[in-house]
């Protein structure tokens, strides 16, 4: 089922509902993530999912190693998928400190990956919002409170720089903020004119994704007006309300 709004925000990635994609939403935004099938049976109907095409999800993810499953048939969330969680955690509110002018480096010093490895460790370093300056050099200011994955830093070498160029024309050439500004307000715009409950859940579902590819940048390298604030608050609003119907039902 395709939302039915007037036009999709440009650059956002509105992907059909389905049964599966609701489920996980729905256990994504869940502290803790498990919810009875009860429960979830009436928390999808408003997204269209009927009941069958609900348990028949719930099978498939339960046999993929998506979900676990009690003998009270309550359904939670896999390790891997509870990962996953904490990075949409980590979007919404991303953990920074002051930033002092550094910038964070990290030299890729293996060699010898196949194509599958490269585009792998592609994707892994730009989920950690760096961002590739030129092949095997990655960076970004240090203003993010994280540490660097221990398998990363088997294959690659941290160090701290202060590049000559200006930071704020580096940053323009490493992420594309105008491009992302862009989205998010249309996200935002969108999701003040869509009632519908799905349209809502599916409009959401694609700010999470886009606040994951927020470079988190100091505040002196964005453009002004930047929206990403301002999408973490609109995306935790919803999330709040989704909680707040999973928890009445648990009462």
């Amino acid at each position: 089922m395709r939302m039915n709004v007037s036009a999709e925000p440009a650059g956002a990635d509105l992907r059909p509902l389905s049964a599966r994609s609701v489920v996980l939403s729905l256990l994504l935004g869940t502290h803790p993530p498990r919810l009875p099938v009860k429960d979830l049976i009436r928390l999808v109907e408003p997204f269209g999912v009927g009941g069958s095409a609900l348990r028949a999800a719930l099978s498939r993810m339960t046999a993929a190693g998506d979900l676990r499953r009690t003998e009270e048939a309550v359904y939670s969330l896999s390790d891997r998928l509870l990962a996953r969680q904490r990075r949409q955690d980590e979007a919404v509110r991303p953990r920074t400190r002051a930033w002092h002018g550094d910038w964070e480096m990290l030299i890729i010093t293996t060699t010898g990956r196949g194509p599958a490895q490269r585009a792998d460790l592609r994707t892994r370093l730009t989920s950690l919002r760096l961002a590739e300056l030129r092949e095997g050099v990655w960076l970004r200011p240090a203003n993010l409170a994280r540490p660097l994955p221990g398998d990363v830093l088997e294959i690659a070498e941290p160090c701290t720089a202060r590049p000559s160029r200006p930071a704020p024309e580096l940053a323009a050439q490493l992420w594309p903020l105008t491009a992302w500004a862009t989205t998010a307000r249309a996200l935002l715009a969108h999701a003040a004119e869509s009632p519908r409950p799905a349209d809502r859940f599916t409009l959401f579902a694609a700010a999470v994704r886009h606040l994951l590819t927020d470079p988190v940048l100091p505040p002196e390298l964005l453009p002004a007006h930047w929206p990403g604030d301002e999408l973490r608050t609109a995306y935790a609003a919803y999330r709040a309300e989704l909680g707040e119907s999973a928890g009445d039902l648990a009462d």
